[in-house]
């Protein structure tokens, strides 16, 4: 953070993000703002929080708001003779920016992005996230079992999210996509009530959450006997998936890694039905940078990012099939943190 500061030639900076305050300090509420200097750390928060506040952080003072929040930061802000703050643009909201400038008159704002700093997991980073991504793998062993014929959707995602719970998450990371038979075109497909029906695929993306940090994969399986065809489509899928796992390497672009695996569809015939990104990274958020997608402002990828590899194909009136790994990039290539599975499974 202190080069950070130092490199956007400001005095202190003002961290509302949630992801981010649980980054920088370790507390785990909301209603609250960090202010970080060279020389002082201040979290401010109300008395809801403040216990909580100096249970979680370490090396930060604690200051309690009576009178509302940005009251307070104003007059931090004036007692610290802070007289450039750098702010986060995508996040405080244009009515909190307009306070600010209009009380603050002689302090220059200046936005700063702070997520670009999360990019490269720590150790102890990486262990939570393994943890989590455990948490996946033993739900989704456990919800082959009770997947057949005449079961919904909803209670499908009922029974994973309840046996992520029972095996450690805290929650889930995202809401948990199940998409059976023609719904699995929608690649967001969210749990619906839909029975499953014998003879289709069922796509499962779901997640936890261990120790603040997310997990993220993506099964699809067979009810029944699966066609020639169908078993065609799902192998193109998975040779489209362990090759990304290839090309997955130190000093490879966002861009780069998401055309190769897109041309591997393409000569599937399948490029047209591949209608998102390869991958995001993850860690406090289930969406994070670096990203690996036709878009992507990753130009080398760096040894202990985290990032998904999920290409699928999407047809409408037809269904879909996606397989995902959470992968850490190591020196030598790319490391897959979900373990499950991937061969085509029947029930």
């Amino acid at each position: 953070m202190l080069k950070k500061i130092s490199a956007e030639e400001v005095d202190a900076v003002l961290i509302r993000k949630t992801a981010n305050l649980f980054y920088f300090s370790g507390f785990r509420g909301d209603s609250a703002v960090l202010i970080v200097g060279k020389n002082f750390c201040k979290l401010i928060t109300d008395g809801r929080y403040t216990e909580q506040a100096e249970k979680q952080t370490k090396n930060f003072e604690i200051v309690k708001h009576t009178e509302g929040l940005f009251k307070k930061i104003e007059e931090e802000v004036k007692n610290l003779k802070i007289k450039k703050l750098g702010f986060e643009g995508k996040v405080l909201t244009f009515a909190e920016y307009s306070h600010l400038k209009e009380n603050l008159p002689e302090v220059e704002l200046k936005s700063v992005e702070l997520d670009e700093l999360r990019q490269i997991k720590d150790a102890a980073e990486i262990e939570l996230i393994k943890t989590a991504c455990e948490i996946g793998d033993r739900a989704f062993a456990e919800i082959l079992n009770f997947i057949k014929v005449g079961r919904t959707e909803f209670e499908i995602a009922a029974e994973l999210e309840y046996f992520m719970r029972k095996f450690g998450a805290e929650k889930n990371s995202f809401d948990t996509i199940v998409a059976s038979g023609v719904r699995g075109s929608l690649p967001h497909g969210v749990a619906s009530d839909k029975k499953i029906s014998a003879g289709e695929f069922v796509t499962m993306d779901f997640g936890s959450i261990f120790g603040g940090y997310c997990s993220d994969m993506t099964r699809t399986i067979f009810v029944g006997k699966a066609s020639e065809n169908q078993r065609k489509l799902y192998g193109a899928v998975l040779d489209a998936q362990l090759h990304g796992l290839e090309v997955i390497k130190v000093g490879k672009g966002g861009k780069e890694i998401d055309a190769a695996v897109r041309t591997k569809l393409e000569q599937a015939g399948l490029g047209e039905y591949f209608s998102h990104a390869l991958g995001h990274s993850l860690g406090i958020e289930i969406h994070e940078e670096p990203r690996l997608s036709k878009l992507s402002k990753c130009e080398s990828l760096q040894e202990n990012m985290i990032v998904t590899d999920e290409p699928g194909v999407y047809i409408p009136n037809v269904g879909g099939i996606r397989i995902e790994d959470t992968v850490l990039v190591t020196k030598s290539g790319a490391e897959t943190l979900t373990r499950s599975p991937k061969n085509l499974i029947e029930l």
